[in-house]
């Protein structure tokens, strides 16, 4: 057992002007103070001026301070000195730098009163900061006991009792731990039951909501579909005027083409006619050679005809007049024979006639020679109408292909009319095209930049009207939705939120909940096992006092598994009576005064405050109890280095134990201290 210095806490008590002292200075010293005198002395006012000081609670629940003040005073002061001396270097209350402080409570008539340390002026708060440097809890009537105090311990529920004795031993913060998790459980407990019934309260407006909600993004879906099809219908009106341009483009393009091909084909037929007009004046040219060629032949032909004609006469006189002559030479032969001129010597005659018949033999030659050139003549003249009907033939061919010329020539010039209109119509057709592609274009830009207004260009594969029909049903259903308005997505947005937040609140709620139940198991097992190991040492302390003055009894908890509902039960008998609750029914005066300070014995080892004080704690006591009680009481404190303050009326005796006996006499009215020499 550890056996811890006594030390004085406490070291003096200074009374003015208070109940029956009107000046007293009453000096405390380590162990047990005993305060005897009779009845009346101001023994208990000691106690009662000490806790007024400490600004207990009872002493304010009691009595109006005022009534304190000595008779016709109007000002009394209580103060007490605590020790503020260093152990092991340190001071109880570092910041005030003495070893002794003067902690004072002034009453005043007129119903002030007021705190000072030191003589400055302090708050109750400061007095219990201060009093909690010394580990003192004046309320705590197992620390200081007034008088009756014992009885109303005894009246106490056993969860009074087991308070006080957790407070007293300094269990308070495990027991403020749990309560802490309990109320936190509750608080969680609440909140959850709130959370709940506010997510059904709110899930039924989101509900509503999201039916607003689900319309309102239907009409939002339809509301983009139509600013869609607005889009689609701007586009589509631009790919019906690039289609319109692109048809006259074509249409352009092919008229442009079919120019082409008709420049073409009137460059071909200008060609031809050039080339036919070449042609057929090389045919006219060699026509009119062949007509002077067939004009040379045919004078020719006619000279050759009128000499031949000429010659046949002429050779047919000249046949027939060589016939004659040669008759009449043949006749003339014959008579010259006849005559025989030669042998007459006729010489004229013959000369003549041989003459004659020499001239025609030339006659007949040259008749020969006219023959032979009338013959060649008519051979010639056959063939110059050979030659003439070749030409005439020739002729013929060539008015033929001249004719041909003519005709082509003149097919050529009205296909090259026809032509030079087919190009004047579609030159006329084109410059109507490009009028219209000029207008289609400005048309085309205007609708492009509308288009580009509504967004981006998008691929269409539906005509305008289509498009125009989809868009009227649509805004049909627009019209069906016109009561939903934007607000529908704020209320639906914030309800889902609140919504959301509400089940994260729950599911945080909930695992707070499983933690905190977590946290209030482990605080409850730390808690009900330091309560029971204390209880195990005070029930066998008090079981060993109870043996010295013949009784029996024993402490438990009960209710441990709630420490709301735990409880301390106090058991006691006497002379071979088994334990009973310790109750003012069961037990007479001094087996309650008894067994109450058997207890209060039992725990002394385990009480923090290094101060403890009781009154008239041997009352209804029997002479032995009350001094077996007595010197229990200096041998449970001498080795706990704490200092003890007992009043009681009765003399006291100690057998060789150590104890600082003060006795209170009253005396005219003022109560008077003197100190005994134990």
């Amino acid at each position: 057992m550890v056996v811890r210095a006594p030390k004085t806490y406490l070291q003096e008590v200074i009374l003015e002007n208070f109940m029956s002292y009107e000046y007293a200075r009453i000096p405390l010293k380590p162990g047990v103070n005993i305060i005897c005198g009779p009845n009346g002395a101001g023994k208990s006012s000691i106690l009662l001026g000490i806790s007024v000081a400490l600004g207990q609670s009872y002493t304010e629940r009691s009595k109006r301070l005022s009534d304190l003040i000595r008779w016709g005073k109007d000002i009394g002061r209580v103060t007490i000195v605590l020790n503020n001396s260093r152990v092991k270097g340190k001071r109880p209350a570092p910041k005030i730098n003495k070893d002794q402080i003067y902690l004072s409570r002034v009453l005043r008539r007129d119903g002030k009163y007021w705190f000072e340390i030191d003589s400055a002026v302090a708050s109750k708060a400061d007095v219990l900061r201060l009093l909690s440097r010394f580990n003192v809890d004046p309320d705590n009537m197992l620390i200081i006991m007034h008088q009756d105090m014992a009885e109303q311990f005894i009246l106490l529920s056993p969860q009074e009792k087991l308070r006080l004795v957790e407070s007293a031993v300094g269990l308070e913060s495990y027991r403020k731990n749990v309560l802490e998790a309990q109320n936190k459980l509750s608080r969680i407990a609440g909140q959850e039951e709130s959370l709940s019934k506010m997510i059904e309260s709110v899930e039924q407006t989101l509900t509503y909501w999201r039916e607003q909600y689900d319309r309102y993004q239907e009409k939002k879906q339809l509301m983009l579909k139509r600013r869609f099809l607005e889009r689609e219908l701007a586009w589509a009106e631009v790919a019906k005027r690039e289609e319109e341009v692109n048809e006259i483009r074509r249409d352009i393009e092919n008229k442009r083409a079919e120019l082409r091909k008709i420049d073409d084909a009137i460059g071909e037929h200008e060609k031809s006619i050039k080339s036919l007009e070449e042609n057929m004046a090389s045919l006219r040219e060699k026509w009119r050679s062949l007509l002077e060629e067939r004009i040379a032949l045919e004078r020719e032909k006619a000279r050759y005809d009128a000499d031949l004609l000429r010659s046949r006469d002429i050779l047919s006189s000249l046949e027939e007049f060589f016939g004659e002559w040669e008759k009449n030479l043949i006749s003339f032969s014959a008579a010259a024979l006849r005559k025989d001129a030669v042998n007459t010597g006729d010489f004229n005659e013959a000369k003549i006639f041989e003459d004659l018949k020499g001239w025609l033999s030339k006659l007949k030659s040259k008749i020969g020679e006219l023959r032979d050139l009338s013959e060649i003549a008519s051979i010639k003249l056959a063939n110059m109408e050979v030659n003439l009907l070749d030409v005439k033939d020739e002729l013929y061919r060539i008015e033929r292909k001249i004719d041909d010329s003519i005709n082509a020539i003149i097919d050529n010039k009205v296909s090259l009319a026809v032509l030079n209109y087919k190009r004047s119509e579609l030159q006329s057709g084109l410059q109507a095209l490009n009028s219209s592609l000029n207008n289609l274009m400005l048309s085309l830009n205007e609708a492009v930049k509308k288009a580009e207004e509504k967004g981006p260009r998008i691929a269409v594969l539906r005509s305008p009207s289509e498009i125009l029909d989809e868009i009227r049903v649509t805004d049909g259903r627009l019209l069906a939705m016109a009561e939903v308005s934007e607000e529908v997505e704020k209320m639906y947005e914030s309800y889902s939120k609140l919504y959301f937040e509400l089940k994260e609140k729950a599911r945080i709620a909930a695992e707070n909940r499983e933690k905190t139940l977590e946290e209030i198991k482990a605080r409850m097992e730390a808690w009900r096992d330091l309560v029971k190991s204390i209880l195990e040492g005070v029930n066998v302390e008090y079981q060993n006092v109870l043996s010295q003055v013949a009784g029996s009894g024993f402490v438990r908890l009960v209710n441990e598994e709630d420490i709301e509902a735990a409880g301390l039960e106090i058991y006691i008998g006497f002379k071979g009576s088994p334990p009973i609750p310790l109750n003012i029914y069961s037990q007479s005066g001094g087996e309650r005064s008894t067994a109450t300070m058997a207890f209060l014995l039992a725990l002394q080892k385990h009480i923090k405050s290094p101060f403890r004080a009781i009154d008239e704690y041997d009352v209804h006591m029997d002479p032995r109890n009350r001094e077996i009680i007595a010197n229990l009481l200096i041998s449970a404190v001498k080795d706990e280095g704490v200092q003890y303050l007992a009043i009681t009326p009765n003399q006291m005796f100690f057998e060789g134990k150590e104890a600082h006996i003060i006795t209170v006499q009253n005396i005219d009215g003022k109560s008077l201290i003197r100190e005994v020499i134990s």
